[in-house]
């Protein structure tokens, strides 16, 4: 018994150190071609937003995979670290160095999206199913809209809002405007690149897969496949579901850090922190196989890419990006290629006890 749980970590182990593995190989291949000069300015401007989608996506997999509750609030907590830690990088703009003003705002970005995650997720995560995602929907939309109204301004005398217009802030000669409304926050440091974005996603891997694989982890899949079971045996459901959401919160929050520090001006706009974002963040963990965090990498990275490396084909664009997905969602979930896939699984793992007892 002992031995089969040793073989089974030991591939888990093996699994997680493959994703690192092909995500530090795309970081090595990507960093020696920008250096040649032969990626062009539009590839090298998509790699960073490529990183901070595969975040979010790996966030909403411990969310929609691991806990098994479907959310299509994402893009709100993303819009929330966005924010707050772009507003903090204005504040400190001029007084702090660049890695440490991104670090702290990093900081803040994630507590503030975990803080909200922690809240949303006391009356949201009562509810189940299609009723959790239809508020946590409403979460992102209400956001949004907020942040859209928001006017914030720091002067002599403190921190001075209006939902209303700038004028009503009442700041004095010396204050400094940080959310200007439907506006948003302008001049932001560009402390974002690309090699920040790969180390953030592969913090993000490894917070996820040490939490699969741990104590907690357990329950939380235990609290998917049957919640009275989990409960039977003393399993604190609230407290666990509250730790996966909140921790997938806090992830969606390091992925909008990241977004709003790699763009000048941030706005809260249904382009950026829509529904439909959230719903395309949704597409990529589906297709990469709910459950697979490695998955929801390869398909953001894939998914984001490929429309954007296809506008060359105006009309066929839209055409080869849906083949794609078809192609995708047939590889993951057809129950014929499911079972052939299982089928070549037991037999590598056959061969790789073959060997070890050899």
């Amino acid at each position: 018994m002992t031995k089969m749980k040793d073989n089974k970590l030991s591939f888990l182990k093996k699994k997680e150190n493959v994703t690192y593995a092909i995500v530090i190989a795309v970081w090595i291949i990507m960093e020696i071609l920008l250096k040649a000069g032969v990626v062009s300015s539009h590839l090298s401007g998509l790699l960073v937003p490529m990183c901070y989608y595969a975040i979010v996506a790996v966030g909403l997999n411990l969310c929609v995979g691991i806990l098994g509750e479907l959310s299509l609030g994402h893009a709100g907590f993303m819009c929330i670290g966005a924010f707050f830690s772009a507003a903090f990088s204005q504040i400190f703009k001029d007084s702090l160095p660049g890695g440490l003003r991104f670090f702290l705002a990093l900081v803040i970005g994630i507590a503030f999206s975990a803080l909200f995650g922690f809240l949303i997720g006391i009356p949201v995560l009562r509810l189940n199913g299609d009723y959790l995602a239809i508020v946590t929907l409403a979460f992102g939309e209400i956001i949004k809209n907020i942040l859209n109204s928001l006017y914030l301004g720091l002067d002599s005398k403190g921190f001075h809002f209006s939902l209303t217009s700038m004028l009503e802030l009442g700041m004095e000669p010396d204050g400094k405007t940080l959310i200007n409304g439907a506006m948003g926050v302008t001049g932001t440091p560009r402390d974002a690149n690309f090699t920040i974005a790969i180390f953030l996603l592969i913090v993000s891997l490894i917070v996820v897969q040490n939490l699969i694989n741990s104590r907690d982890g357990r329950a939380i899949m235990s609290i998917r496949d049957n919640r009275i079971a989990a409960e039977s045996i003393g399993i604190n459901v609230t407290k666990y579901k509250m730790l996966a959401f909140t921790m997938s919160a806090a992830i969606a929050g390091m992925a909008g850090v990241l977004f709003s520090h790699n763009i000048s001006t941030l706005q809260a706009t249904g382009q950026y922190f829509g529904y439909n974002v959230s719903i395309m963040i949704l597409v990529y963990v589906v297709l990469g196989g709910i459950g697979s965090i490695r998955g929801s990498v390869i398909a953001a990275a894939v998914l984001y890419l490929l429309p954007e490396l296809l506008r060359g084909l105006n009309k066929y664009r839209m055409l080869i990006y849906s083949i794609v997905l078809i192609v995708v969602m047939i590889i993951n979930w057809a129950p014929a290629v499911l079972d052939k896939r299982q089928e070549l699984m037991m037999k590598f793992r056959k061969g790789n006890r073959k060997n070890g007892t050899a």
